[in-house]
């Protein structure tokens, strides 16, 4: 079983950046393929961006291409999420996940989700 905790969220300006951090534990986190996810106010979770459980393949959705970044460090346990150049609409609820599969852009081939991390983006 894998718990995951994210953080590194908050209010920044827009045009600011943020870097959104993922904490695993156990022992296998590098078996897993993750994904961050987001859920704006009245919608639904959307796809943001997933990593391969080695880091060597990853797939940005349109809502961050050329802003966002998705990395690991799978000596720390660790996922993140580098944002640039914040726009108001990606205040949203971030959320990272664990898959045994593959990355993956769909919500149901996860196993593990965070609690989530509020960033907010003020215009």
């Amino acid at each position: 079983q894998v718990q995951l905790v994210e953080s590194g969220g908050g209010l920044v300006q827009a045009g600011g950046s943020l870097r959104l951090s993922c904490a695993a534990s156990g022992r296998t986190f590098s078996s897993y393929a993750m994904g961050w996810f987001r859920q704006p106010p009245g919608k639904e979770r959307e796809f943001v961006a997933t990593i391969s459980a080695g880091g060597g393949l990853t797939y940005h959705g349109d809502s961050g291409k050329d802003r966002f970044t998705i990395s690991r460090d799978n000596a720390k346990n660790t996922m993140y999420l580098q944002m640039n150049s914040l726009k108001p609409e990606d205040t949203a609820v971030y959320y990272c996940a664990a898959a045994r599969g593959g990355p993956s852009t769909a919500r149901n081939e996860y196993d593990y989700w965070g609690q989530g991390t509020q960033v907010t983006v003020s215009s």
